[in-house]
């Protein structure tokens, strides 16, 4: 145990009046003078180190990296490595959450990527429930080259009919995609969706049955919906859930930095793709099994 680590956990005895800070030396094994020495750091490195406190117990499920890549948004120079030791010193971690599987088998097909702002759109339920244990799904809508987030609808039951209306909106405000990919729910697959996304000239994608890693986007999207903020909020009716959830994503889109991105935010790096001198980045290949759309196309 280091002696810094021994001054933090007398001062906590000390302040949560377990005991006097003589009696909580001598029982930790910390001289005295030791513990009521001033500290050497300079005023900015005091600083530095409550801003990574404080960031990190804004957003207690970031880890380090993105801790660091927030700090330099706000135009602060900082190391990785100092942000790793002072939360390893604080004792904080995020632990991981799963143990990741490994897949069987090789991939013989290369799947659909999108290529550019608005090729691919992906679209996908999660489920949660209010305090009183009323269930409600969240239907999210993303696009997978910017990934930003143009949906989280919330309600108690969502149908085809909805969906229209919620992709219609969106359509809308960002424009209409080339392709939407999807499993195959029932919501997914009804033919008044299905009708109404030929009328206005949308390609659908399903992956394959019992396959989600087909729709990596949607899924890795929802795992940090999950982790920061539905494991960690406990909803007390459907209205606050719909506030909070659109909160969460304007926080996603605007202000979250995204390490697949460059640790750019999502609108950030959407509006480095219209800007015309700027290289459209390609986005990275996820390898996986052969997808169907309405069409009976297949791409290689």
């Amino acid at each position: 145990m280091s002696p810094a680590a021994k001054r933090r956990a007398v001062q906590f005895a000390v302040e949560e009046g377990i005991g006097k800070s003589a009696v909580a030396c001598r029982a930790i094994g910390l001289a005295r003078s030791t513990y009521y020495r001033p500290s050497s750091k300079s005023v900015a490195s005091l600083e530095i180190h409550r801003e990574v406190l404080t960031l990190s117990e804004q957003h207690p499920r970031y880890v380090y990296r993105r801790i660091t890549a927030l700090m330099r948004r706000a135009e602060q120079t900082i190391n990785e490595k100092r942000v790793l030791r002072i939360r390893r010193e604080a004792g904080l971690k995020v632990s991981k959450r799963q143990r990741r599987m490994k897949r069987l088998g090789l991939s013989t097909a290369r799947r659909r990527q999108a290529q550019a702002p608005g090729e691919v759109w992906s679209w996908d339920f999660v489920s949660d429930q209010t305090e009183n244990g009323g269930r409600f799904r969240i239907l999210t809508l993303i696009d997978e080259f910017t990934r930003q987030c143009h949906t989280t609808h919330v309600g108690r039951s969502i149908r085809a009919d909805d969906v229209i209306s919620i992709v219609g909106q969106a359509i809308q405000k960002h424009g209409a995609p080339q392709h939407i990919r999807s499993d195959n729910g029932p919501e997914f697959i009804a033919y008044a969706l299905q009708d109404w996304l030929q009328l206005q000239q949308i390609k659908t994608l399903y992956i394959k049955p019992g396959s989600p890693w087909e729709q990596a986007h949607i899924e890795s999207f929802h795992d940090k919906l999950r982790d920061e903020l539905l494991n960690r909020e406990l909803f007390g009716n459907l209205h606050e859930a719909k506030v909070v959830l659109e909160a969460w994503r304007c926080e996603y889109n605007q202000q979250r930095p995204h390490s697949s991105l460059g640790y750019q935010t999502p609108t950030e790096f959407a509006a480095s793709c219209k800007t015309p001198h700027l290289a459209t980045p390609k986005a990275p290949f996820c390898s996986g099994h052969i997808e169907t759309n309405t069409n009976a196309e297949l791409y290689f």
